[in-house]
């Protein structure tokens, strides 16, 4: 459904893409997660047609995104980070502004609008003004609004930024929905268990370049080598050190209250041999467990920083779309 081959984009001397690849199959809910500045809301932007590239290729279902961008405006429904709402408009109101921008006729339009209100949970407020809606009713009106011409890519820039749990919850459900019917989605979120609860697959964005692609899991077992195992004894923990320490893969021991905690190289193979060992050394083990990777640990390992919070995604790239482009 999207494919970006070596896309490059320069603000000035800010290179803020550099040689970004990147294929999402069709039905796929794909998480982007990157620190603020990593790249994420100029590749969205240049996607859906709003923005320009300086080299590279995208394809939108075959088509090309950027020599084509009235047809890729079609395919693509963008819900930005932040949006803006006309006051003074009620929903259906607001609704056929946009529906009537695709040639709807009157009759189609309010059997669109209507069933979109209904799958985004907004029946009830379609003779409320816009901007008397709640934060989260203004972000479910805006998917709403891009999905009215039956998008094939729906791309969201940071969805649930600002929402109380709540929202955030309903939000979520209605994009398993799309992805149920069969919608491409492509989101990003600073938001990251929740990510990893919808998303089909993930890419880990860093300094413009995709660090990390895959299904969760895949994407998990990228860490999972290199986590910590945690181990419980009931012998003399002194003993059960000096045993763990012997051992040649073992490279840091470090204690809790109740736990032994040993950073160990190797996967599956050395974990049992570490395990065997232990016990033909007579260590009394009741717990013996490598640590779970999450998105969590996965962003800081492979950005090398901490996830800044919600906020718009290009931090270094602030107000640059106005810049003279290199």
């Amino acid at each position: 459904m999207l494919t970006i081959n070596h896309l490059y984009k320069r603000y000035n001397k800010f290179l803020a893409l550099n040689d970004l690849n990147l294929h999402i199959d069709r039905g796929e809910i794909f998480g982007f997660i990157g620190p603020n500045g990593a790249g994420k809301t100029t590749t969205m932007r240049i996607v859906c047609g709003l923005l320009r590239a300086n080299s590279g290729e995208v394809y939108v279902d075959g088509i090309d995104a950027l020599n084509d961008s009235a047809a890729i405006k079609r395919k693509v429904g963008y819900v930005p980070d932040f949006f803006g709402v006309y006051d003074n408009l009620k929903v259906m109101e607001y609704m056929n502004f946009f529906a009537s921008m695709y040639g709807f006729n009157s009759k189609e339009i309010n059997e669109t609008i209507l069933g979109l209100l209904e799958l985004v949970n907004l029946s009830d407020k379609k003779d409320d003004y816009v901007d008397g809606l709640s934060r989260g009713m203004k972000q479910r009106l805006c998917v709403a609004r891009a999905l009215i011409h039956d998008p094939e890519l729906l791309v969201l820039d940071e969805p649930a930024s600002g929402l109380d749990p709540r929202a955030r919850f309903e939000l979520k459900e209605i994009l398993k929905n799309l992805g149920d019917m069969g919608k491409t989605i492509l989101i990003s979120s600073h938001i990251l268990p929740e990510l990893g609860e919808m998303c089909t697959s993930i890419g880990i964005m860093e300094k413009g370049q995709l660090v990390a692609s895959g299904n969760v899991e895949e994407i998990a077992e990228l860490k999972r080598a290199n986590s910590p195992v945690h181990i419980k004894v009931i012998s003399d923990r002194n003993e059960a050190i000096t045993a763990i320490k012997e051992f040649p893969l073992v490279t840091k021991v470090s204690e809790t209250d109740d736990e032994i905690i040993v950073d160990l190289n190797g996967e599956d193979e050395e974990l049992f041999a570490l395990l065997s060992g232990l016990i033909s050394r007579n260590v009394k083990i009741v717990g013996f467990e490598r640590e779970q990777a999450n998105l969590e640990t996965l962003f800081l390992d492979l950005t090398g920083q901490e996830d800044e919070g919600a906020s718009s995604d290009e931090a270094n790239e602030g107000g640059a779309q106005s810049e003279q482009e290199v």
